[in-house]
């Protein structure tokens, strides 16, 4: 059995900030971090390794050299093989282009069973990516997976929704986007650290992949961003003291007196 698990190193949000004039985020100095849903992806390809001998896991992400420090995180959780695809062509991509980019490189791979996804990543939050690649390969995709079994060449797993779920079999080759509730991600061991700085990581450029210049990058993204800010904080919310009653009657006039009822 043959998983792939697509990962992406993102900027801690925590640290974000944007600049005010171009309204871009500010990179410089920012901690990079294996984005969360990845993570849960990931380590659920690590559970199907684990539970079937001689499966391997390979993670493939898009980005520039530093994201190779991303993939030896991944490779020491577990993963045999860590792909980087990383081009000035590739550069500015949107998700239409990055899915065109990611689908060449797993074509290239070949022979896949599952396909492992976060939901989205926390610096664009799009959802988008998982299955645009899906499509592109023209397999069956599942998103939102909150539990996951598998079977032969069969796939069981949950689908969240907002007020319950769906249960989903799908057949293999499949592509699956996870959300945190699926699972906890494992560290790191100390032995899988040393191991990881072992292992070759391959870096595909454009030459590497079956697919035209003009559908990657910048010039192939139809998305255009017209204005990047930052949320206004909130303000302090009002705790409520007393009785219920005395509560609610205390909550109703402040909603009347802002004659928001």
């Amino acid at each position: 059995m043959k998983v792939i698990v697509c990962v992406k190193q993102v900027p801690n949000t925590n640290e974000v900030k944007i600049d005010p004039i171009k309204g871009t985020l500010i990179r410089d100095g920012i901690e990079s971090i294996l984005n969360p849903d990845d993570s849960n992806a990931l380590e659920e390809a690590l559970k199907v390794k684990d539970s079937h001998p001689g499966c391997t896991v390979t993670v493939i992400t898009m980005g520039p050299n530093q994201a190779e420090d991303m993939l030896r995180e991944c490779l020491a959780k577990g993963a045999d093989e860590a792909i980087l695809l990383s081009d000035r062509a590739f550069g500015g991509a949107d998700t239409w282009a990055t899915s065109n980019t990611i689908a060449a490189a797993i074509k290239k791979i070949s022979n896949y069973d599952i396909i492992f996804a976060g939901r989205q990543a926390i610096d664009g939050d799009t959802a988008q990516v998982g299955p645009q690649i899906a499509e592109r390969l023209g397999i069956p995709q599942v998103t939102y997976v909150q539990e996951f079994a598998i079977e032969g060449n069969e796939v069981t797993v949950q689908r969240q929704l907002e007020d319950g779920y769906m249960l989903i079999s799908v057949a293999t080759p499949v592509l699956l986007t996870t959300v945190k509730e699926l699972n906890t991600p494992r560290h790191m061991s100390v032995r899988g650290i040393f191991d990881a700085y072992d292992k070759e990581i391959k870096v595909w450029s454009l030459a590497d992949l079956d697919i035209k210049a003009d559908t990657v990058g910048m010039k192939a993204s139809p998305t255009k961003v017209f204005r990047s800010f930052p949320a206004k904080p909130k303000g302090k919310g009002i705790m409520l003291e007393g009785s219920i009653e005395e509560m609610t009657d205390t909550l109703v006039k402040s909603l009347k007196s802002k004659h928001i009822i």
